[in-house]
């Protein structure tokens, strides 16, 4: 339980790697908050974990609105108490050939993926300083680290996010706050089921053969688990990890070796 005391926002954690990392969370103590446009699946989760002994609160979260995201921290506060764990996870991976990403995709991409970050980055920071306390953790993909085709939008955008990791977390580095990012690979979620289902139809390939080629870049040649970008988070989370900051953990299988 060495997050006892610790309130944990987690965007984004109405299903998948999301929730994962808010129940491991959850597991060392701190309070959770689900946060997620997704209102019955986020209630559910929440009362899930309260069922487990938990502190756990469901509170609709969108990360395009500033307006929600403002709200969501001050009901958050009221609730459990200000927030000095965040991790961003919300988002999405849409591909497109760079020749048909127009601006509303492009746009939609880059608002999820990054803006939202940011908003709730600014709405966290000055309370995990007043608390002394405070650790931000970034999903950031391992298209943060590489390049890939027709993923322009989602790269630029989880670039950036790797980018502004860094600043805030050299910016920073004299508080008692640490900022990093946890690249998963092609991991067991629902997005990437979305994206076999998509290889499958615009190709006609079978599942196994649409899988094999999302895997192909991973040494191991699997999906990576939830819970194992859950355990790398949640490390990250922990008071003995004050001196790490500013870093970029893959949990990919070894692609970025």
């Amino acid at each position: 339980m060495k997050l006892q005391g610790k309130v944990a926002l987690v965007t984004g954690a109405a299903s998948g790697i999301g929730r994962a990392i808010a129940e491991q969370l959850a597991e060392e103590g701190a309070s959770i908050v689900i946060a997620d446009i997704q209102d019955k699946a986020g209630e559910e989760v929440a009362a899930a974990n309260r069922d487990k002994g938990h502190k756990a609160e469901f509170i609709r979260f969108d990360v395009t609105d500033a307006a929600s995201i403002e709200a969501g921290f001050a009901e958050t506060a009221k609730r459990l108490g200000p927030v000095t764990i965040l991790v961003n996870n919300a988002g999405i991976a849409k591909a497109a050939p760079f020749g048909k990403t127009d601006l509303a995709f492009w746009d939609l991409m880059i608002k999820i993926d990054l803006t939202g970050p940011f908003l709730c980055m600014k709405a966290a920071i000055p309370g995990m300083l007043a608390a002394g306390f405070g650790r931000i953790v970034n999903i950031a993909s391992t298209a943060g680290q590489t390049g890939y085709p027709y993923c322009a939008a989602y790269c630029a955008a989880k670039h950036g996010l790797v980018g502004m990791s860094r600043s805030l977390a050299r910016e920073y580095a004299a508080k008692p706050l640490t900022v990093n990012c946890v690249c998963p690979g092609y991991a067991d979620t629902p997005i990437v089921e979305s994206a076999i289902a998509n290889i499958v139809a615009k190709t006609g390939r079978s599942r196994e053969d649409a899988l094999a080629e999302l895997v192909a870049h991973n040494p191991q040649r699997r999906l990576i688990k939830p819970q194992e970008v859950a355990d790398a988070v949640t490390w990250l989370c922990l008071p003995g990890s004050a001196s790490v900051t500013g870093q970029n953990i893959g949990v990919a299988g070894g692609e970025m070796m």
